[in-house]
């Protein structure tokens, strides 16, 4: 702890500091250029998405995740397919990269905590932030490995 606050404002840094992060780096990322992210294949350890069915379930819980894209302007809604066009299912693709990887630009900013919060409530503060953003970072691995296989697919079959 960097400094000590009084216990109220402490709670109200807290307690407002999450969102605030979850949305800055959403509003952050949905004002990028689409072109620079470049999705990764999926890992061999992944198993083409196995992984995230067999051992977390994603498929079962997936859905009833809020998608913060879709609060904004330029945000690309993903709770749903609502194309099956190739360009679409692209598109759709490159914004689950960009949706993971604001989830991972949230988590580390877990430090900031630590100027407000002594140890005990650091290790709440980050196990909240893991909380709210592992699912959604499982989710969309699992979602860009189904659709890249789906839009591999397509590209092969129209060829």
């Amino acid at each position: 702890m960097l400094t000590e606050l009084p216990t109220w404002l402490t709670a109200l840094l807290n307690v407002i500091g999450w969102p605030v992060i979850q949305l800055g780096w959403a509003w952050i990322f949905t004002r990028l250029p689409s072109r620079w992210f470049h999705p990764p294949r999926g890992f061999a350890w992944e198993a083409q998405g196995r992984l995230y069915e067999r051992l977390f379930a994603v498929r079962r819980w997936k859905d009833r995740l809020p998608d913060g894209a879709a609060w904004f302007r330029h945000g690309f809604p993903k709770s749903a397919l609502r194309s099956s066009q190739t360009d679409y299912l692209r598109a759709f693709l490159v914004e689950t990269w960009r949706g993971e990887l604001c989830h991972w630009a949230a988590l580390a900013s877990t430090p900031v905590f630590a100027l407000w919060n002594p140890p005990w409530a650091i290790l709440i503060m980050t196990l909240c932030g893991l909380l709210l953003n592992i699912p959604c970072i499982l989710a969309q691995r699992y979602n860009r490995i189904r659709l890249r296989r789906l839009v591999e697919k397509r590209v092969t079959t129209s060829s």
